[in-house]
Parts: structure tokens; sequence; C-alpha cells
């Protein structure tokens, strides 16, 4: 299946968004409400609708910046909350994207991706972030057993495939997912590593 561009368009026009919760995820909202220095730098890939952004940037933090390629998805958020500085939103490919950040916010961006972009999706992030930067975020720690979006997988997997880029914080069950997706979740806080392993 191709994932591009086109096929996340025509979801977000026909209101095939069933990753789309409508609010903030819960153990997100937590993590941003225990957050001090609202100067650092944001970017929330594959961001969709927006409500992380939104959160956030009422919030006070006003270094956040989103990334989607789906033109449906930037104009749903922006008509929804015209506060937000058009600065601050990409229209692109995530993998081509460049900058430099604090903070990465994964929300349903991962599980979009095709699995064979898994490792690119790592070292991209990797990459993106300043010295201590940290991916945080969701996983969904099941199989949904589709070839389609959403890709889920393992804890295990998942473990082989950050741990020569990423100290692992935390990396175990979400404790506060919403109900729909008790279980199904890992919540990820991951500290970049300056010098890669070898072999990667």
């Amino acid at each position: 299946m191709d994932l591009d561009k086109n096929f996340w368009e025509e979801k977000f026009q026909s209101n095939q968004t069933g990753w789309d919760i409508g609010y903030v995820s819960t153990p997100l909202k937590e993590y941003f409400d225990r957050l001090s220095d609202k100067n650092i730098k944001i970017l929330i890939p594959g961001s969709g609708n927006g409500y992380e952004a939104e959160y956030l940037y009422k919030n006070g933090f006003k270094n956040v910046f989103v990334l989607d390629w789906s033109d449906t998805a930037i104009k749903n958020f922006t008509s929804r909350f015209s506060e937000f500085p058009i600065k601050n939103i990409f229209r692109e490919n995530f993998f081509e994207h460049n900058g430099s950040y604090d903070l990465i916010i994964e929300q349903t961006f991962f599980c979009a991706l095709n699995p064979s972009l898994r490792n690119e999706y790592v070292k991209k992030t990797h990459s993106l972030l300043n010295e201590n930067g940290k991916l945080i975020g969701l996983l969904f720690s099941k199989d949904f057993g589709n070839p389609f979006p959403p890709f889920g997988g393992s804890k295990d997997e998942y473990i082989k495939l950050f741990e020569h880029y990423f100290n692992f914080k935390y990396f175990d069950e979400c404790y506060n997912s919403i109900p729909p997706r008790a279980g199904t979740e890992l919540f990820i806080n991951l500290i970049k590593i300056e010098t890669i392993s070898s072999g990667k």
C-alpha cells in the first residue's frame, strides 16, 4: 500500500480519521502539565487536527511546531484554532523536514507509517533532536493484523528499533490511556544518545 500524501488527504477529506479522539490524549496532557520550561522547541509530526499543539500553545508553549502533509488536516487545525502562528506550521513530508528541537511528540504518527519506514523514523527523530532532546509519546502495543494503518507491534520489537539511538527514561505500559485504548499503549520517554552505537 502506498501511504502517500493523497492517501492521507483522502482520509481527512472523507472524515475517515478513527485515530482522532477529538482532544489532547490524557497521557500527553498529563506529561505536558509537568513541563516547567515553556521556551523549549517542540515538534509534532503527523499532527493531524492538532489538539496537542493547541493545548500546548494555549498553555504558554509558543515554540511548538506542527507538521503534516495533508492540506485538509492543516486547514481543519487552522480553522479551529486561528491563533496558532502560520510560521509554525509545516506542510511537508516528515522525512524531508529540517530543523532542531528539544522535544518531539509521538501521537499516532509512528503507527501510521508503513513498517518498512520505522528504521528511518528512528534515525530522523534522532537527527532532529538537540543534545539531550527527547522523544515523548505513545506506541500501540498490539498487532492489528491489517495491511493498512494503524500498524502495531510489540514492546520488544520497538526496543530493538530505538535502543541504539536513545536511552530509555520510560518505556512501558501506559497507565493512563483513554478507556478505548487501555492495555494497548506504551508510553515512551526516550533521550537522544549523542554517540550512536556501532552497527547502526
